[in-house]
């Protein structure tokens, strides 16, 4: 399923150009377009999955630029975040009510939300190894040295 997702992706990001280039995302589906994708899509029809994810790329980008923040990539968080919006896509339920563009603004938003803790997580992670300073003849000193 994965190496689907990617190649999906893979596909996106090859016709779309849309790197640094908002403008070059697809624009958004009018409801009764978004409403007869939908239909075909929960017929069967992959095409119009694909129809779905392309056509709500925009919001990705929307969704990855409010949670810059210097330290990770854009293209990352919009990575991040088109898995999201695959996610979504597959598990909306038109029989809960809202609209899709709603239902998956919060599975992008929640996929980058883990993305962004899973970063920090292991930020705070240190080695024993990894070398803190030295000592008075210049040697390297490592956590596990002070500690042992």
């Amino acid at each position: 399923m994965f190496i689907q997702i990617f190649q999906f992706l893979k596909e996106i990001f090859l016709y779309s150009g849309y790197l640094g280039n908002q403008k070059a995302f697809p624009q958004p589906l009018s409801p009764e377009e978004e409403r007869k994708h939908i239909d075909q899509y929960l017929a069967g029809d992959m095409r119009s999955r694909d129809k779905l994810i392309e056509h709500n790329l925009r919001l990705v980008a929307h969704i990855a630029k409010k949670y810059q923040n210097g330290t990770v990539e854009t293209d990352d968080l919009i990575s991040i975040g088109t898995i999201g919006l695959i996610k979504g896509v597959n598990t909306f339920d038109r029989e809960k009510g809202g609209s899709l563009a709603t239902y998956v603004a919060r599975c992008i938003e929640n996929e980058v939300l883990m993305y962004l803790r899973s970063l920090k997580k292991r930020n705070a992670d240190i080695s024993l190894m990894e070398p803190i300073g030295e000592d008075k003849e210049g040697n390297q000193m490592a956590l596990a040295d002070i500690l042992c």
